[in-house]
C-alpha cells in the first residue's frame, strides 16, 4: 500500500477521525432538549471542535517542540473532555448508550494517537 505525504493537518488519520466525531456530535446533538442549548450541546460541539482546532495549531507549530506538544496537550484534554459531555448525555438520556459507547471509543482512539504523538514528537517537528 502506498502512503501519502502528509502535507497539512488535514491529512492525518487522526484529525480526520476527529473531525468526523465532532460531525456526528453535532448531528445528534442536535436532538437534545431546547434548554440544553446554552450548556451541554454547547458544550459538547466545542470541545469536540477544539480537539481539531488545536490539532490544525499544532501542526503550524512543529517547529518548536515544545508548542507543538502543548497544543497536542490541549487536544487531549479536549477530547477527554468531549467524553465527560458524552457521559452526561447518556446519564441525562439525551443520547443512546451505543451510539455514546461508540464514539466514547472514537475518542479513545483519538487520545491513543495524540499520546503516541506527543511521546514521540521527533518525526513531527519540521528541522530548522
Amino acid at each position: 500500500m502506498e502512503k501519502r505525504a502528509i502535507k497539512s493537518h488535514e491529512d492525518l488519520e487522526v484529525y480526520k477521525i476527529a473531525f468526523d466525531a465532532a460531525m456526528q456530535i453535532f448531528v445528534l446533538s442536535k436532538q437534545f432538549p431546547v434548554e440544553e442549548r446554552y450548556s451541554l450541546t454547547d458544550q459538547i460541539r466545542r470541545s469536540s471542535r477544539s480537539v481539531c482546532a488545536n490539532m490544525a495549531e499544532a501542526w503550524r507549530k512543529r517547529r518548536y517542540e515544545a508548542a507543538f506538544i502543548a497544543k497536542l496537550s490541549d487536544c487531549e484534554a479536549e477530547a477527554a473532555e468531549t467524553q465527560t459531555w458524552l457521559t452526561f448525555a447518556v446519564k441525562c438520556n439525551y443520547l443512546d448508550v451505543e451510539v455514546a459507547r461508540e464514539i466514547y471509543s472514537t475518542y479513545n482512539h483519538v487520545l491513543g494517537s495524540l499520546v503516541k504523538i506527543i511521546n514521540d514528537p521527533s518525526p513531527w517537528i519540521l528541522k530548522r
